[in-house]
């Protein structure tokens, strides 16, 4: 099937007019994500993210349904509590951004029109945009705070969680110049933000932090065929949404697309993230285990490496919390 915007944006009111049909409880439905950029396709895939928003108690807050095998809706559920306080709103790091860019589909009530034009109110505002980055590095200092308070064990909750406060500290940088960074093209996005803040080093710091200097170029598709293998062990039942079965290609081609094109090294954000999250599923047996833990002890993120991450992690903070800080005093914004 030939897929192109026109047609994604038609299957994609028509399935809003089907839900709204038969679930009248749905107030209104925007859409956000990739599909909003002329760039939608990474590796000949996609998803369309769309937010439903209900007045009453939602069920399911997320689901993935296939369009084609290298397309599928990916739709999360909100009660309508959550838009109440558009001021909050608009200096949510994550939130804020997405509702001032998203495409209203649908609003008879027009409760996003308003909710949007209350969010885009001085959105731009210099104490605005340093709430939302200082959130952001905020929350990633803690979780290297925790990190000091105990031993490091890091088996896959606790990489996790060191994932975590990387994309938070990334997405404090790249907000100054753009939406939040998602999983698929952070890498290859990240390194335009970091230069437009003058600090262009921040992305090969990144990839340092990810153990990219560790491999050779030859080890990435095996990489991607290891990660192959232990994504089609996964038990369905039990994965989080994020790594439904429909997906395996969305992330799958991404990867072969970006070897391809010579951004090699962009595969391992959304790689190590999700196959250390397969990995951390109570479920998970042997073959993602073992799988996962030879590919990121070769990448040295595991055993007494790790604390050579945590001692960079550290490094790498306190740059970006400079970083931030000079912006401030340059724009006028009082830093306590």
């Amino acid at each position: 099937m030939r897929i192109d915007h026109e047609i994604l944006t038609r299957l994609t009111q028509e399935l809003i007019e089907e839900r709204v049909a038969r679930d009248r409880s749905v107030i209104s439905v925007y859409l956000c994500g990739s599909l909003l950029e002329e760039n939608y396709l990474l590796g000949g895939t996609t998803d369309v993210d769309l937010v439903f928003i209900h007045y009453d108690e939602v069920k399911v807050e997320r689901e993935v349904l296939p369009i084609t095998e290298d397309v599928h809706f990916d739709i999360a559920h909100h009660h309508q509590n959550l838009y109440r306080t558009p001021r909050s709103l608009r200096v949510h790091p994550w939130w804020g951004p997405t509702i001032k860019e998203c495409k209203i589909l649908h609003d008879p009530q027009h409760f996003m029109d308003f909710t949007q034009a209350s969010v885009r109110g001085q959105f731009e505002r210099p104490d605005r945009v340093f709430e939302r980055a200082h959130s952001q590095i905020v929350t990633a200092r803690k979780i290297w705070v925790q990190y000091q308070a105990e031993e490091p064990d890091p088996g896959p909750e606790q990489l996790l969680d060191y994932f975590k406060a990387l994309k938070n500290a990334v997405n404090a940088i790249s907000g100054f110049n753009g939406p939040p960074l998602t999983d698929r093209r952070l890498l290859i996005k990240f390194p335009e933000r970091a230069e437009k803040m003058g600090k262009p080093g921040m992305a090969a710091g990144l990839l340092g932090m990810l153990g990219a200097p560790n491999i050779t170029e030859d080890v990435y598709p095996e990489l991607i065929t290891n990660w192959n293998t232990c994504y089609e062990a996964l038990h369905a039942e039990s994965m989080p949404v994020r790594l439904h079965p429909i997906r395996k290609d969305y992330y799958y081609k991404a990867f072969e697309a970006m070897v391809k094109g010579g951004e090699r090294s962009a595969m391992l954000w959304p790689l190590l993230r999700t196959w250390t999250l397969a990995a951390s599923d109570q479920t998970a047996n042997s073959e993602i285990r073992g799988g996962w833990q030879t590919a990121l002890g070769k990448m040295k993120l595991l055993g007494e490496d790790f604390r050579e991450r945590l001692a960079g992690l550290d490094a790498y903070l306190d740059l970006i919390e400079g970083t931030i800080e000079d912006w401030a005093h340059k724009n006028g914004v009082w830093v306590e």
